[in-house]
């Protein structure tokens, strides 16, 4: 069955049981099963077998990200230790003074971390939600706006981990041709146009204002479900000498020690251990972000920020030595569930093979893909977009699927040009829209976290929304790539005279149904 249409089988089994029993983790391993049993063609033990090197495999391969979470869970328990959370929230209350001006806040903060989306998702949860709470902003909402405002952003940020990871995909100076797809990018852009017009306006639709109306009217944040994950803890008691600089200088020393670690570890990504010393590999700060290992970036910065960030405490003398270490076992109890569902996330990518190798997903659609005749070139942009978010959404990985699909249509299309940039940008655009909608996704399971918000509820709620942009954004696809012939300026306006008329129709007809159903 490798290299097969039933490579999928393992995530069609996962999502579905996902969807119908809200069981998170045990739907998960029972895909991750399914898959062991297809490749030991039935045999139990040999399954099991399997199934756990394959975990070994992805859970070593993804030490360092593992790392980044836990150092963020112990930063978020200093931070409430220290009483700099509840300092911040207090006067967040007497100068946020609207739920609407929460919101926004929210998401400003969502596109300010561009940097990674893992660190956008875990900050942006741990810094906004006392404040969103106060206002009764469901935790689905809240996971919304942090899951919109962390791929999107990325996506098309120059500097980020996810530039790195495309431009690494790219023959030649990647990092400008990826930089020439950012204005192509309908998804990610419009996703997070529609984020700030939905919280200036308060519109919302489906099951989020259902939650949403819960919230209000009930002060049930969780519209009745339990929990994925809860990053407070009542055994915590803050000091209440606690200080709003207590939350930010440590907000402040971790990006800034992150965004070090990207640009240290892309200076110094091929190291030469011999007696000659280190060789630099990158001659300017650009070059290091495109050949950074974000992961491993990730897990030095976080490290070296939560060392100075401790001696801080100790200086302001809101933490003893022993509280700080007393915060890492709590720290590390805060993202065990995250932690568990990203381990059968990745193991369920890796035996469906989304990089090749076990089920060996990747060369099924790389065949299927290299078989379409080059005469419909000007439909590829949309052909690409689909298939980008039907591969992200059944493996769960955006970075897998533009691994797998930007390749492909460079070496289909050859060269540059406005046919290339448009079909790159829809791959990347569908891979963060598959991302957004897939239970299994990493970066959807760290909104939740970011949230606390049930994981499955997160899901429900937010693929209306992202359904939304992603069929104006196909429309638009079409569009562009009918028009690519005229040129990338030509093409792109029109592109985007379509979409935004389409997005604001849809919101006056969404609202127009939404008042005569009141």
């Amino acid at each position: 069955m490798e290299g097969t249409i039933f490579a999928f089988l393992p995530a069609v089994v996962a999502i579905a049981l996902a969807l119908l029993t809200k069981q998170v983790y045990v739907s998960l391993f029972l895909g991750i099963f399914t898959g062991a049993m297809m490749l030991a063609s039935g045999n139990i033990l040999r399954a099991l077998g399997t199934l756990y090197t394959v975990m070994s495999e992805k859970v070593g391969a993804n030490v360092p990200i593992l790392v980044f979470l836990v150092v963020l869970g112990i930063f978020v328990v200093l931070m409430q230790k220290s009483g700099g959370s509840k300092a911040y929230g207090e006067w967040a209350e007497r100068k946020i003074k609207s739920k609407g001006s929460a919101l926004a806040a929210t998401a400003g903060l969502g596109c300010l971390i561009f940097v990674d989306d893992y660190f956008n998702c875990l900050t942006v949860g741990s810094v906004m939600r006392p404040i969103t709470d106060k206002f009764k902003v469901s935790h689905a909402k809240l996971a919304w706006i942090i899951d919109s405002t962390a791929a999107p952003v990325c996506i098309i940020a120059p500097i980020s981990s996810w530039a790195a990871a495309v431009s690494g995909q790219l023959d030649g100076n990647g990092l400008t041709v990826f930089i020439k797809t950012i204005p192509f990018n309908i998804y990610a852009i419009l996703t997070i146009i529609m984020v700030f017009v939905f919280c200036g306006s308060g519109f919302d639709f489906g099951k989020m204002k259902r939650n949403e109306q819960i919230a209000a009217e009930t002060g049930d944040l969780d519209a009745g479900e339990t929990d994925l994950a809860s990053e407070s803890d009542s055994s915590i008691i803050a000091n209440p000498r606690g200080k709003v600089h207590h939350l930010i200088v440590p907000v402040i020393i971790l990006i800034a020690c992150c965004v070090g670690g990207m640009i240290y570890s892309g200076f110094f990504y091929n190291w030469d251990t011999g007696l000659y010393g280190t060789t630099l590999q990158s001659a300017n700060v650009i070059e290091a972000f495109a050949n950074c290992d974000a992961g491993s970036s990730l897990a030095i910065g976080s490290t070296i920020a939560l060392v100075l960030v401790a001696a801080y405490y100790m200086l302001t003398k809101v933490l003893s030595f022993k509280e700080i270490s007393d915060s890492f076992t709590q720290g590390f109890k805060t993202m065990v569930p995250a932690i568990l569902i990203l381990t059968f996330a990745w193991s369920i990518s890796g035996i469906m093979g989304a990089k090749g190798g076990y089920l060996d997903a990747q060369s099924f659609v790389q065949k299927n893909m290299e078989m379409i005749p080059q005469t419909v070139q000007a439909f590829f942009p949309v052909l690409f977009f689909i298939t980008a978010c039907l591969i992200a959404f059944s493996t769960g990985t955006s970075w897998g699927t533009f691994g797998v699909l930007v390749p492909i249509a460079v070496t289909i299309l050859g060269g540059s040009g406005t046919l290339v940039f448009l079909t790159v940008s829809a791959t990347l655009g569908g891979a963060v829209f598959g991302d957004h909608i897939s239970p299994i996704s990493d970066t959807t399971i760290l909104a939740s976290t970011g949230g606390a918000c049930n994981h499955v509820d997160h899901v429900k709620t937010q693929i209306p929304y992202a359904l939304l942009i992603a069929v104006i954004t196909a429309i638009t696809y079409l569009v562009g790539g009918l028009l690519s012939t005229l040129g990338s300026v030509i093409a792109c306006a029109v592109m985007w005279a379509v979409a935004l008329v389409l997005f604001f129709g849809f919101v006056i007809v969404l609202k127009a149904t939404s008042k005569k159903k009141a």
